[in-house]
């Protein structure tokens, strides 16, 4: 099933015709095919300010809350892919440092020999 979608201008005009009281709700909700319910929650919503064109002050902060989670997100994910490269380069460095003979310095040696 499909569900209709009403335009803020197509909800403005029934709640004003329903405000001006020159139609009956019973007669807009047949004539529009819209039932009570949904024309009162529109009134509702009308009344309060939220079927102006323009977003709300809480419509605009709940987007940037979802824009600054969303960068929030993004940014975590780098860290954790950061830290694992990071570890990944320091147990390379380790096994590389360990598969290496180990050398003496010629100094430390001639000091050994001198003192024994």
């Amino acid at each position: 099933m499909r569900y209709r979608r009403f335009t803020h201008e197509f909800k403005r005009s029934l709640i004003e015709q329903l405000l001006s009281e020159t139609v009956s709700p019973t007669e807009l909700c047949r004539r529009h095919h819209v039932s009570s319910g949904q024309l009162y929650t529109w009134r509702r919503q009308y009344l309060e300010g939220k079927l102006d064109g323009r977003p709300t002050r809480e419509a605009e902060l709940e987007a940037r809350v979802r824009e600054l989670e969303r960068l929030l997100g993004q940014v975590t994910l780098e860290n954790e892919f950061l830290k694992k490269a990071v570890r990944s380069s320091s147990r390379q460095t380790e096994r590389r440092e360990s598969s290496l003979p180990r050398i003496v310095p010629l100094s430390k040696a001639y000091k050994e020999d001198v003192n024994s």
